[in-house]
C-alpha cells in the first residue's frame, strides 16, 4: 500500500533570469504583463535546467516528509524523459506508473523577474489511461493537459473502491474544462490560489470569504485559497482560518503552491488539523521560495519538525 499517489504531468523547465524587463499593470487588480523589448537581443542573469510539474513536486516533496509515494506521469522516450525518470528515482519516489512513450517529454520555459514568474508552457497532446493502481491512502491530482478527462471515471471508481481521500490541485487546463465538478466534491482537500477561484467561478467581485463559501458548496470537506505574499486561508465548513507567510528571502517562485499542498497534506496524512496542516505548509512554501526550481528546498520531515517545534506559535489565526 502506499501513502500517496500522485497524478498529473511533467517537464523539463528551462528557467531564464531576467534583469531587463518592465511590468505593466492595468487598472483591473491583479492583470499584469511582462514586458520586452520586440526584436532585441536581451541579456539574462541565468540559464537552469531543471524538473517540474506540479504533481511530480508532490511525488517528490511526499517522500521528503517520509511519505510513500508512487507517480503516474507520461514521459517521452527522449533526454528529458530520462533525466525525469532518473530524478524520480534519485527521489526514492515509486516509478511502476511512469508511463514512457514514443513521443516528445513535456517542456516549459520559466520567465523569473524580480522573484516573480512567467511560464511559457509546451504541452504533448497525450492519450492518458489509469494504470491499475495499487491501493493508497491518498491520491494528488494536479495539472495536465487536454485529454485528461479520460481517466476522471476510472478515478472516481478508485477513489470509492479504496475510500481513498483526493488532494485535489487543478491546472489551468482542468479548471477550464468544467468536467472537475464530481472530483471537487470528492475532495478531502480543495487548493487553488484566489486568481484560479476567480478563474474557476468567473467571478472578480467576490472577497476571499465568498470564493471559499462557493467552493465549499461544491462538496469539498477542505478548501484552501492561497494568495501569495499575502498568506493562505482554510475552510472547514465551520471555521475560516488566516496563516500569515513564513518570513524568508524570496528569491523565486515557481512550485511554492505545490510545496504548500504537498505539507499540507502530510499534515493531515500524520492526523494533525487544519490549523497544523496550514502551519506545515506554509514553512514549507517558505523554504523553497529561497532557491531556484521546485524541488531544492522541498522540506525533508526532519527539518521541517524542527521549525515547527521551535515555533509553537505559528499557527493561523481565526479569519
Amino acid at each position: 500500500m502506499f501513502d500517496i499517489i500522485a497524478i498529473g504531468d511533467t517537464s523539463r523547465d528551462l528557467f531564464i533570469g531576467l534583469k531587463e524587463a518592465h511590468v505593466s499593470c492595468s487598472i483591473i487588480p491583479n492583470k499584469c504583463q511582462l514586458m520586452l523589448n520586440y526584436a532585441d537581443k536581451i541579456p539574462v542573469t541565468y540559464v537552469k535546467k531543471l524538473i517540474g510539474g506540479n504533481s511530480s513536486n508532490n511525488a517528490i516533496g511526499s517522500r521528503r516528509l517520509n511519505m510513500k509515494s508512487a507517480y503516474y506521469t507520461i514521459i517521452g522516450k527522449d533526454d528529458i524523459g530520462h533525466d525525469i525518470f532518473n530524478e524520480l528515482k534519485k527521489e526514492k519516489v515509486n516509478t511502476k506508473y511512469v508511463t514512457k512513450v514514443n513521443q516528445e517529454s513535456n517542456f516549459s520555459t520559466v520567465l523569473n523577474y524580480q522573484a516573480e514568474r512567467t511560464i511559457l508552457i509546451y504541452h504533448v497532446p497525450r492519450k492518458y489511461k489509469l494504470p491499475n493502481l495499487d491501493q493508497s491512502k491518498w491520491i494528488y491530482l494536479s495539472s495536465m493537459g487536454k485529454g485528461c478527462e479520460s481517466i476522471y471515471n476510472d478515478l472516481i471508481k478508485y477513489l470509492k473502491k479504496y475510500n481513498a481521500k483526493l488532494a485535489f490541485n487543478p491546472g489551468t487546463h482542468q479548471i477550464r474544462s468544467k468536467k472537475i465538478s464530481k472530483l471537487i466534491s470528492m475532495s478531502e482537500a480543495f487548493f487553488l490560489n484566489k486568481e484560479e477561484y476567480q478563474t474557476l467561478f468567473n467571478d472578480y467581485k467576490s472577497n476571499i470569504k465568498q470564493l471559499m463559501i462557493k467552493a465549499k458548496k461544491l462538496g469539498p470537506k477542505i478548501v484552501v485559497l492561497t494568495d501569495g505574499p499575502k498568506g493562505s486561508y482554510c475552510y472547514d465548513g465551520k471555521e475560516f482560518y488566516f496563516q500569515k507567510i513564513y518570513p524568508a528571502p524570496i528569491v523565486e517562485r515557481t512550485g511554492v503552491g505545490d510545496s504548500y499542498s504537498t505539507a499540507f497534506v502530510a499534515a493531515l496524512f500524520y492526523n494533525k488539523d487544519v490549523k497544523e496542516a496550514m502551519a506545515w505548509g506554509t514553512i514549507n512554501a517558505a523554504s523553497v521560495v529561497q532557491f531556484i526550481g521546485p524541488h531544492h528546498g522541498l522540506m525533508h520531515y526532519s527539518a521541517l519538525q524542527k521549525i515547527v517545534k521551535t515555533h509553537p506559535k505559528f499557527h493561523p489565526v481565526k479569519y
